[in-house]
């Protein structure tokens, strides 16, 4: 009697997946859109044109009138510091550098990192540029930035990231200066 119950459950949970899958054993070639991580939060993404793993880190976010005396045309720079890490034994190329980070904005505008001269010009010192230092190496972890000349009701926007293999990642961003090197950034700034 047990042996004939496990029996059915067995064939049972078997056609469900059949059923669930449509039947024709093929996966579904769209898949979920990935929610918003939480800001600090790693991901693990593929390197440029698909080589490596990288893993990116958004850590701290501020937000100033100014930057190395450049004034921003919308009204603010969003500053984001990120860690860019590479625990492989190769290095391994970002796609920071091809311009694949982007701000949503709560209305759901989308803005291209560098949008503007002045973000584009944005280094501040002790950090290194997202643009100019894409290449990580073997077992170790770089902090880049990356700055969008927005206005101020697009503060809290949503980061976007989209890695070699083209999968996009999303942060939510905190709307007030956050994250551990908050005051060292908002310093290397002015």
């Amino acid at each position: 009697m047990l042996h004939v119950a496990r029996t059915s459950v067995l064939a049972a949970t078997c056609l469900s997946l059949v059923a669930c899958s449509g039947g024709d054993g093929q996966d579904d070639p769209h898949p979920s859109p990935r929610t918003a991580l939480t800001f600090g939060q790693t991901a693990d993404t593929a390197g440029a044109g698909g080589e490596g793993t990288a893993q990116i880190t958004p850590e701290t976010v501020v937000y100033v009138d100014k930057a190395d005396a450049a004034a921003p045309e919308h009204g603010l720079f969003a500053v984001v510091a990120f860690k860019a890490g590479n625990r492989a034994d190769e290095s391994v190329t970002t796609t920071a550098a091809q311009g694949d980070f982007r701000w949503k904005t709560p209305d759901g505008k989308t803005i291209k990192a560098g949008n503007s001269a002045g973000a584009g010009r944005i280094a501040p010192i002790g950090f290194n540029d997202g643009g100019d230092k894409p290449v990580v190496r073997a077992d170790t972890h770089q902090v880049n930035t990356v700055a969008f000349d927005i206005t101020r009701v697009e503060k809290g926007g949503t980061l976007v990231y989209v890695d070699g293999d083209g999968v996009t990642f999303r942060w939510k961003v905190p709307s007030k200066d956050s994250g551990p090197t908050a005051n060292a950034l908002k310093s290397a700034l002015k």
